[in-house]
Protein backbone atom coordinates (compact mmCIF):
# COMPACT_ATOMS: atom_id res chain seq x y z
CA UNK A 1 0.00 0.00 0.00
CA UNK A 2 2.85 2.33 0.87
CA UNK A 3 4.04 2.69 -2.65
CA UNK A 4 -0.19 3.55 -4.16
CA UNK A 5 -0.50 7.39 -4.18
CA UNK A 6 -2.69 9.06 -6.89
CA UNK A 7 -1.87 12.56 -8.17
CA UNK A 8 -5.65 14.53 -8.59
CA UNK A 9 -4.92 17.81 -9.47
CA UNK A 10 -8.68 19.13 -8.81
CA UNK A 11 -7.90 18.24 -5.66
CA UNK A 12 -4.24 19.52 -4.88
CA UNK A 13 -5.71 22.52 -6.08
CA UNK A 14 -8.48 22.74 -3.73
CA UNK A 15 -6.20 21.47 -0.72
CA UNK A 16 -3.42 24.26 -1.40
CA UNK A 17 -2.33 26.17 1.52
CA UNK A 18 0.90 26.49 3.43
CA UNK A 19 1.04 24.41 6.51
CA UNK A 20 4.47 22.69 8.75
CA UNK A 21 5.91 19.79 7.23
CA UNK A 22 6.05 18.11 10.73
CA UNK A 23 9.63 17.42 11.26
CA UNK A 24 8.61 18.10 15.01
CA UNK A 25 5.63 18.50 17.17
CA UNK A 26 5.09 20.80 18.41
CA UNK A 27 6.82 22.90 15.48
CA UNK A 28 9.45 25.09 16.20
CA UNK A 29 7.23 28.15 16.60
CA UNK A 30 6.35 27.04 19.72
CA UNK A 31 9.78 27.16 21.12
CA UNK A 32 10.04 29.95 23.30
CA UNK A 33 12.80 31.18 24.94
CA UNK A 34 11.19 30.70 28.35
CA UNK A 35 12.94 27.04 28.11
CA UNK A 36 16.51 27.27 28.33
CA UNK A 37 19.98 26.03 28.91
CA UNK A 38 19.80 24.45 32.37
CA UNK A 39 15.93 23.52 31.66
CA UNK A 40 17.34 21.04 28.79
CA UNK A 41 20.56 19.76 31.14
CA UNK A 42 17.98 19.14 33.61
CA UNK A 43 15.39 17.24 31.43
CA UNK A 44 19.07 15.63 29.51
CA UNK A 45 20.43 14.40 32.79
CA UNK A 46 16.89 12.67 33.71
CA UNK A 47 16.92 10.26 30.76
CA UNK A 48 19.74 8.20 32.19
CA UNK A 49 17.09 7.30 34.61
CA UNK A 50 14.56 5.85 32.40
CA UNK A 51 13.54 2.30 33.01
CA UNK A 52 15.37 1.79 29.58
CA UNK A 53 17.31 4.57 28.66
CA UNK A 54 17.01 5.88 24.48
CA UNK A 55 20.02 5.37 22.12
CA UNK A 56 21.44 8.02 20.80
CA UNK A 57 21.56 10.00 17.70
CA UNK A 58 23.65 13.07 16.84
CA UNK A 59 23.64 15.59 14.68
CA UNK A 60 26.11 17.97 14.18
CA UNK A 61 25.71 21.47 11.80
CA UNK A 62 28.87 22.75 9.99
CA UNK A 63 27.29 25.97 8.32
CA UNK A 64 30.09 26.83 6.25
CA UNK A 65 29.82 27.13 2.17
CA UNK A 66 32.39 28.48 -0.16
CA UNK A 67 29.73 29.60 -2.60
CA UNK A 68 26.39 30.18 -2.10
CA UNK A 69 23.21 28.44 -4.21
CA UNK A 70 20.61 31.47 -4.63
CA UNK A 71 17.29 28.52 -3.51
CA UNK A 72 19.58 27.48 -0.49
CA UNK A 73 16.99 28.36 2.67
CA UNK A 74 19.43 26.56 5.42
CA UNK A 75 21.38 28.68 7.99
CA UNK A 76 24.55 28.65 6.34
CA UNK A 77 27.79 31.10 6.59
CA UNK A 78 29.33 32.12 3.05
CA UNK A 79 33.43 32.45 2.46
CA UNK A 80 36.58 30.87 0.69
CA UNK A 81 38.68 31.31 3.74
CA UNK A 82 38.90 27.66 5.32
CA UNK A 83 40.48 29.28 8.55
CA UNK A 84 37.32 30.51 9.99
CA UNK A 85 35.74 26.99 10.75
CA UNK A 86 38.84 26.83 13.01
CA UNK A 87 37.56 28.41 15.85
CA UNK A 88 34.28 27.04 15.12
CA UNK A 89 34.94 24.21 15.25
CA UNK A 90 37.28 24.66 18.72
CA UNK A 91 33.42 25.41 19.85
CA UNK A 92 31.57 22.73 18.67
CA UNK A 93 34.32 20.05 20.25
CA UNK A 94 33.50 22.00 23.68
CA UNK A 95 30.41 21.47 23.29
CA UNK A 96 30.81 17.85 22.15
CA UNK A 97 32.21 17.28 25.60
CA UNK A 98 29.37 19.24 27.35
CA UNK A 99 27.00 17.22 25.66
CA UNK A 100 28.34 13.89 26.45
CA UNK A 101 28.77 14.91 29.93
CA UNK A 102 24.70 14.77 30.47
CA UNK A 103 24.15 10.87 29.20
CA UNK A 104 25.67 7.71 30.19
CA UNK A 105 28.41 6.20 28.17
CA UNK A 106 26.28 2.77 28.31
CA UNK A 107 23.87 5.02 26.03
CA UNK A 108 25.44 3.81 22.24
CA UNK A 109 24.93 6.34 19.21
CA UNK A 110 23.10 4.26 16.41
CA UNK A 111 22.40 7.28 14.55
CA UNK A 112 24.94 10.35 13.46
CA UNK A 113 24.52 13.17 10.75
CA UNK A 114 26.63 15.75 9.50
CA UNK A 115 24.59 18.46 7.78
CA UNK A 116 25.22 21.85 6.88
CA UNK A 117 26.17 24.05 4.61
CA UNK A 118 28.80 22.21 3.63
CA UNK A 119 30.16 19.61 5.60
CA UNK A 120 33.13 18.57 3.38
CA UNK A 121 34.12 22.61 3.49
CA UNK A 122 36.42 21.38 6.40
CA UNK A 123 39.53 19.48 5.46
CA UNK A 124 40.61 15.89 5.74
CA UNK A 125 42.37 16.42 9.25
CA UNK A 126 39.45 18.54 10.64
CA UNK A 127 36.93 15.41 9.67
CA UNK A 128 39.06 12.96 11.18
CA UNK A 129 39.68 15.37 14.74
CA UNK A 130 36.08 15.91 14.58
CA UNK A 131 35.23 12.11 14.81
CA UNK A 132 37.82 11.72 17.40
CA UNK A 133 36.31 14.21 19.25
CA UNK A 134 33.10 12.89 19.08
CA UNK A 135 34.19 9.19 19.97
CA UNK A 136 36.17 10.55 23.18
CA UNK A 137 32.64 11.56 24.27
CA UNK A 138 30.21 9.53 22.92
CA UNK A 139 29.95 6.07 22.29
CA UNK A 140 29.89 5.13 18.65
CA UNK A 141 29.09 1.89 17.01
CA UNK A 142 32.22 -0.08 16.02
CA UNK A 143 30.35 -2.97 13.77
CA UNK A 144 29.01 -0.57 11.40
CA UNK A 145 25.80 -1.49 12.30
CA UNK A 146 25.29 2.36 12.86
CA UNK A 147 23.71 4.76 10.65
CA UNK A 148 26.28 7.52 9.70
CA UNK A 149 25.34 9.77 7.60
CA UNK A 150 27.10 12.76 5.86
CA UNK A 151 25.70 15.30 3.34
CA UNK A 152 27.73 15.86 0.29
CA UNK A 153 28.29 18.68 -2.22
CA UNK A 154 30.28 16.85 -4.96
CA UNK A 155 32.12 20.42 -5.98
CA UNK A 156 33.66 20.26 -2.39
CA UNK A 157 35.10 16.54 -2.82
CA UNK A 158 38.97 15.58 -3.22
CA UNK A 159 39.98 12.28 -5.04
CA UNK A 160 40.76 11.35 -1.60
CA UNK A 161 37.84 12.57 0.37
CA UNK A 162 35.22 9.63 -0.02
CA UNK A 163 37.44 6.91 1.28
CA UNK A 164 38.82 9.11 4.33
CA UNK A 165 34.96 9.60 5.30
CA UNK A 166 34.69 6.29 5.04
CA UNK A 167 37.45 5.25 7.01
CA UNK A 168 36.05 7.37 10.50
CA UNK A 169 32.91 5.64 10.33
CA UNK A 170 30.67 7.02 7.60
CA UNK A 171 28.80 4.43 5.51
CA UNK A 172 25.65 6.67 4.36
CA UNK A 173 25.28 9.58 2.09
CA UNK A 174 23.26 12.36 1.13
CA UNK A 175 24.32 14.03 -2.71
CA UNK A 176 23.03 17.82 -3.07
CA UNK A 177 22.20 17.65 -6.87
CA UNK A 178 18.74 20.07 -7.27
CA UNK A 179 19.09 19.68 -11.52
CA UNK A 180 21.03 18.77 -13.73
CA UNK A 181 20.00 20.93 -16.23
CA UNK A 182 22.67 23.96 -16.99
CA UNK A 183 20.29 26.53 -17.85
CA UNK A 184 18.73 26.10 -14.53
CA UNK A 185 22.11 25.58 -12.56
CA UNK A 186 22.93 28.90 -13.86
CA UNK A 187 19.85 30.56 -13.10
CA UNK A 188 20.80 29.29 -8.94
CA UNK A 189 24.22 29.39 -8.91
CA UNK A 190 24.79 25.76 -8.88
CA UNK A 191 27.38 24.96 -11.64
CA UNK A 192 27.46 20.75 -11.07
CA UNK A 193 28.06 17.97 -13.72
CA UNK A 194 26.65 15.11 -14.04
CA UNK A 195 30.24 13.38 -14.42
CA UNK A 196 30.85 15.15 -10.95
CA UNK A 197 27.79 13.89 -8.76
CA UNK A 198 28.46 10.24 -10.82
CA UNK A 199 32.26 10.69 -9.30
CA UNK A 200 31.21 10.68 -5.98
CA UNK A 201 28.64 7.70 -6.16
CA UNK A 202 31.34 5.50 -8.12
CA UNK A 203 33.70 6.38 -5.13
CA UNK A 204 31.24 6.13 -2.38
CA UNK A 205 30.31 2.31 -3.77
CA UNK A 206 33.94 1.28 -3.95
CA UNK A 207 34.33 2.71 -0.32
CA UNK A 208 31.76 0.65 1.13
CA UNK A 209 29.13 3.08 1.63
CA UNK A 210 25.96 1.60 2.19
CA UNK A 211 23.22 3.84 1.16
CA UNK A 212 23.14 6.86 -0.99
CA UNK A 213 20.32 9.23 -1.01
CA UNK A 214 20.24 12.63 -4.13
CA UNK A 215 18.18 15.67 -3.75
CA UNK A 216 16.40 17.09 -6.10
CA UNK A 217 14.38 20.74 -6.07
CA UNK A 218 11.24 21.19 -8.23
CA UNK A 219 10.11 24.92 -9.12
CA UNK A 220 13.51 26.32 -9.73
CA UNK A 221 13.63 28.88 -12.17
CA UNK A 222 13.82 27.88 -15.96
CA UNK A 223 12.53 24.10 -15.04
CA UNK A 224 9.85 23.04 -17.37
CA UNK A 225 8.30 19.61 -17.04
CA UNK A 226 10.63 17.98 -19.78
CA UNK A 227 14.05 19.58 -18.45
CA UNK A 228 13.40 17.95 -14.98
CA UNK A 229 12.02 14.77 -16.96
CA UNK A 230 15.89 15.11 -18.32
CA UNK A 231 17.09 15.13 -14.95
CA UNK A 232 14.73 12.52 -13.40
CA UNK A 233 16.39 10.10 -16.49
CA UNK A 234 19.83 10.49 -14.73
CA UNK A 235 19.16 10.22 -11.99
CA UNK A 236 17.92 6.82 -12.53
CA UNK A 237 20.43 5.90 -14.00
CA UNK A 238 22.71 6.46 -11.24
CA UNK A 239 20.53 4.08 -9.17
CA UNK A 240 20.33 5.35 -5.42
CA UNK A 241 18.93 3.54 -2.89
CA UNK A 242 17.34 7.14 -1.78
CA UNK A 243 15.70 9.75 -3.67
CA UNK A 244 13.84 13.14 -1.91
CA UNK A 245 12.44 15.62 -4.63
CA UNK A 246 11.41 18.71 -2.46
CA UNK A 247 9.44 21.73 -3.41
CA UNK A 248 10.87 24.83 -4.07
CA UNK A 249 9.67 27.76 -1.74
CA UNK A 250 10.94 31.26 -2.88
CA UNK A 251 10.90 33.43 0.00
CA UNK A 252 13.40 35.87 -0.63
CA UNK A 253 11.84 38.08 2.08
CA UNK A 254 12.81 35.30 4.59
CA UNK A 255 16.24 34.34 2.99
CA UNK A 256 17.99 36.89 1.53
CA UNK A 257 19.89 34.86 -1.28
CA UNK A 258 16.66 33.91 -3.31
CA UNK A 259 16.55 37.69 -3.59
CA UNK A 260 19.11 37.02 -6.75
CA UNK A 261 16.41 35.04 -8.22
CA UNK A 262 14.34 36.53 -11.14
CA UNK A 263 11.00 35.55 -9.89
CA UNK A 264 9.88 36.05 -13.86
CA UNK A 265 11.71 32.34 -14.31
CA UNK A 266 10.00 30.61 -12.02
CA UNK A 267 7.41 27.56 -13.70
CA UNK A 268 3.90 28.60 -12.84
CA UNK A 269 1.59 26.78 -10.29
CA UNK A 270 0.67 24.62 -12.72
CA UNK A 271 3.53 23.82 -14.32
CA UNK A 272 4.84 22.97 -10.65
CA UNK A 273 1.92 20.09 -10.40
CA UNK A 274 2.81 18.92 -13.61
CA UNK A 275 6.59 18.44 -12.72
CA UNK A 276 5.83 16.53 -9.62
CA UNK A 277 3.13 14.77 -11.23
CA UNK A 278 5.49 13.29 -13.83
CA UNK A 279 8.34 13.06 -10.93
CA UNK A 280 5.83 10.48 -9.27
CA UNK A 281 5.10 8.38 -12.10
CA UNK A 282 8.33 8.12 -13.35
CA UNK A 283 9.99 7.21 -10.26
CA UNK A 284 7.23 4.85 -9.79
CA UNK A 285 7.68 3.64 -13.03
CA UNK A 286 11.34 2.80 -12.08
CA UNK A 287 10.43 0.73 -8.90
CA UNK A 288 10.75 3.39 -6.27
CA UNK A 289 8.06 3.25 -3.26
CA UNK A 290 6.30 6.68 -2.69
CA UNK A 291 7.58 6.83 1.22
CA UNK A 292 5.92 10.07 1.49
CA UNK A 293 6.78 13.93 2.08
CA UNK A 294 8.73 14.12 -1.03
CA UNK A 295 11.01 10.91 -0.10
CA UNK A 296 11.33 7.57 -1.99
CA UNK A 297 12.91 4.41 -1.79
CA UNK A 298 13.99 1.13 -3.59
CA UNK A 299 11.44 -1.74 -2.04
CA UNK A 300 14.33 -2.77 -0.60
CA UNK A 301 15.65 -0.28 1.25
CA UNK A 302 15.19 0.43 5.30
CA UNK A 303 12.88 3.26 5.13
CA UNK A 304 10.69 1.11 2.72
CA UNK A 305 10.66 -2.18 4.95
CA UNK A 306 10.36 -0.01 8.12
CA UNK A 307 7.17 2.02 6.82
CA UNK A 308 5.80 -2.00 5.51
CA UNK A 309 6.85 -2.73 9.48
CA UNK A 310 5.13 0.47 10.78
CA UNK A 311 8.70 1.27 12.24
CA UNK A 312 9.10 4.29 10.64
CA UNK A 313 9.81 7.44 12.28
CA UNK A 314 10.74 11.11 11.31
CA UNK A 315 12.70 13.63 12.85
CA UNK A 316 14.70 16.88 11.61
CA UNK A 317 17.01 14.92 9.07
CA UNK A 318 13.51 13.57 7.41
CA UNK A 319 12.51 9.88 7.74
CA UNK A 320 14.18 7.39 10.04
CA UNK A 321 14.46 4.07 11.19
CA UNK A 322 15.54 4.86 14.44
CA UNK A 323 12.11 6.22 16.31
CA UNK A 324 13.40 5.84 20.11
CA UNK A 325 16.58 7.69 19.79
CA UNK A 326 17.24 10.81 21.72
CA UNK A 327 18.28 13.48 18.82
CA UNK A 328 21.04 15.55 20.10
CA UNK A 329 21.95 18.61 17.95
CA UNK A 330 24.98 20.48 18.05
CA UNK A 331 26.35 23.62 16.48
CA UNK A 332 24.89 26.94 15.22
CA UNK A 333 20.94 26.32 15.26
CA UNK A 334 21.02 22.62 15.94
CA UNK A 335 17.80 20.99 17.53
CA UNK A 336 17.66 18.39 19.74
CA UNK A 337 14.83 15.98 21.01
CA UNK A 338 15.58 14.58 24.51
CA UNK A 339 13.15 13.09 26.58
CA UNK A 340 10.03 15.31 26.25
CA UNK A 341 11.60 18.17 25.32
CA UNK A 342 13.09 20.13 21.88
CA UNK A 343 15.73 22.55 22.52
CA UNK A 344 17.46 24.46 19.82
CA UNK A 345 20.50 26.57 19.48
CA UNK A 346 21.28 29.70 19.37
CA UNK A 347 21.76 31.16 15.83
CA UNK A 348 24.84 33.00 15.26
CA UNK A 349 28.70 32.19 15.64
CA UNK A 350 29.02 34.89 18.16
CA UNK A 351 26.10 34.03 20.74
CA UNK A 352 27.88 30.51 19.85
CA UNK A 353 31.04 31.35 21.27
CA UNK A 354 30.10 33.28 24.34
CA UNK A 355 27.89 30.31 25.52
CA UNK A 356 30.93 28.08 24.83
CA UNK A 357 32.96 30.34 26.85
CA UNK A 358 30.39 30.28 29.94
CA UNK A 359 30.45 26.24 30.06
CA UNK A 360 26.84 26.51 28.98
CA UNK A 361 25.18 24.38 26.63
CA UNK A 362 24.06 26.92 23.98
CA UNK A 363 20.56 26.51 23.90
CA UNK A 364 18.63 29.82 23.16
CA UNK A 365 15.10 28.70 23.13
CA UNK A 366 12.67 25.12 23.20
CA UNK A 367 9.54 23.58 25.01
CA UNK A 368 8.58 21.02 27.38
CA UNK A 369 5.93 18.61 26.15
CA UNK A 370 2.68 18.25 27.83
CA UNK A 371 0.29 14.88 28.23
CA UNK A 372 -1.45 16.82 25.09
CA UNK A 373 1.63 17.46 22.40
CA UNK A 374 3.30 13.68 23.25
CA UNK A 375 -0.37 12.58 21.83
CA UNK A 376 -0.51 14.82 19.35
CA UNK A 377 2.83 13.87 17.88
CA UNK A 378 2.16 10.52 18.31
CA UNK A 379 -0.70 10.71 16.22
CA UNK A 380 1.08 13.16 14.06
CA UNK A 381 3.90 10.93 13.24
CA UNK A 382 1.89 7.77 12.74
CA UNK A 383 -0.30 9.23 9.74
CA UNK A 384 2.64 10.79 8.38
CA UNK A 385 5.35 8.00 7.96
CA UNK A 386 2.58 4.71 8.00
CA UNK A 387 -0.49 6.63 6.11
CA UNK A 388 -2.84 4.92 8.57
CA UNK A 389 -3.14 4.77 12.81
CA UNK A 390 -5.38 2.19 14.94
CA UNK A 391 -7.04 3.78 17.98
CA UNK A 392 -6.58 0.93 19.73
CA UNK A 393 -2.88 1.45 19.61
CA UNK A 394 -3.28 5.55 20.17
CA UNK A 395 -5.66 4.60 23.25
CA UNK A 396 -3.21 1.54 24.84
CA UNK A 397 -0.44 4.20 24.48
CA UNK A 398 -1.98 7.13 25.93
CA UNK A 399 -5.04 6.13 28.55
CA UNK A 400 -7.90 8.11 26.01
CA UNK A 401 -10.82 7.04 24.37
CA UNK A 402 -9.86 8.33 20.73
CA UNK A 403 -12.93 8.87 18.75
CA UNK A 404 -14.32 11.13 22.07
CA UNK A 405 -10.74 13.14 22.55
CA UNK A 406 -10.57 13.96 19.11
CA UNK A 407 -14.06 14.55 19.03
CA UNK A 408 -14.05 18.05 16.37
CA UNK A 409 -10.71 16.66 14.51
CA UNK A 410 -12.94 13.94 13.32
CA UNK A 411 -15.78 16.13 12.00
CA UNK A 412 -13.48 18.08 10.09
CA UNK A 413 -12.37 15.19 8.74
CA UNK A 414 -15.70 13.92 7.33
CA UNK A 415 -15.09 16.33 4.56
CA UNK A 416 -11.76 15.02 3.56
CA UNK A 417 -13.23 11.50 3.68
CA UNK A 418 -15.68 12.97 0.99
CA UNK A 419 -13.46 13.92 -1.15
CA UNK A 420 -11.60 10.80 -1.17
CA UNK A 421 -8.69 11.90 0.70
CA UNK A 422 -9.44 9.17 3.71
CA UNK A 423 -11.62 6.63 5.24
CA UNK A 424 -12.88 6.92 8.71
CA UNK A 425 -13.10 3.26 9.94
CA UNK A 426 -14.80 1.68 13.17
CA UNK A 427 -10.94 1.10 14.17
CA UNK A 428 -9.21 3.66 12.59
CA UNK A 429 -8.06 6.42 9.96
CA UNK A 430 -6.69 5.04 6.86
CA UNK A 431 -4.92 7.52 4.04
CA UNK A 432 -6.49 6.75 0.49
CA UNK A 433 -3.64 6.68 -2.27
CA UNK A 434 -5.32 10.27 -2.96
CA UNK A 435 -4.76 12.00 0.49
CA UNK A 436 -1.13 10.49 0.46
CA UNK A 437 0.42 14.05 -1.27
CA UNK A 438 -1.83 15.62 0.95
CA UNK A 439 -0.64 14.32 4.43
CA UNK A 440 0.71 17.39 5.28
CA UNK A 441 -3.44 19.03 5.21
CA UNK A 442 -4.60 16.11 7.27
CA UNK A 443 -2.22 16.23 10.21
CA UNK A 444 -2.55 20.00 10.26
CA UNK A 445 -6.25 18.92 11.39
CA UNK A 446 -4.43 17.27 14.63
CA UNK A 447 -2.68 20.51 15.29
CA UNK A 448 -3.79 22.57 18.49
CA UNK A 449 -2.05 25.28 17.88
CA UNK A 450 -3.30 25.74 13.96
CA UNK A 451 -6.40 25.34 15.02
CA UNK A 452 -6.23 28.06 18.02
CA UNK A 453 -4.52 30.62 15.94
CA UNK A 454 -1.75 30.58 18.12
CA UNK A 455 0.60 29.06 15.57
CA UNK A 456 2.31 32.19 14.02
CA UNK A 457 5.11 30.85 11.35
CA UNK A 458 5.79 31.33 7.81
CA UNK A 459 5.57 27.54 6.25
CA UNK A 460 5.93 26.11 2.65
CA UNK A 461 3.15 25.28 0.53
CA UNK A 462 1.91 21.64 0.85
CA UNK A 463 2.36 20.82 -2.86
Amino acid sequence: MSSLVLFDKELINRYEQSGPRYTSYPTAVQYHDGFNWEHYVHIARETNEDLIPASLSLYFHLPFCSRVCFYCACNKIITKNREHADPYLADLSREIRMQGELFNRDRQVDQLHWGGGTPTFINHAQMRQLMDTTRQHFTLRNDDSGDYSIEIDPREVEDETISILRDIGFNRMSIGVQDFEPEVQNAVNRIQTPEQTSKVIESARKSGFKSINLDLIYGLPRQTVGSFHATLKKIAELQPERIAVYNYAHLPHIFKTQKQINANELPSPDEKLEIMQDTISFLHEKGYVYIGMDHFAKPDDELAVAQRNNTLHRNFQGYTTHANCDLIGMGITAISKVGQCYAQNVRTLEEYEKSISLGRIPVMRGIKLDDDDRLRRDVITRLICHFHIKYSEIEEDHYIDFQDYFYNELISLHEMEKHGLLSLGKDGISILPRGRLLIRNICMVFDKYLRSGTAKGTYSKVI
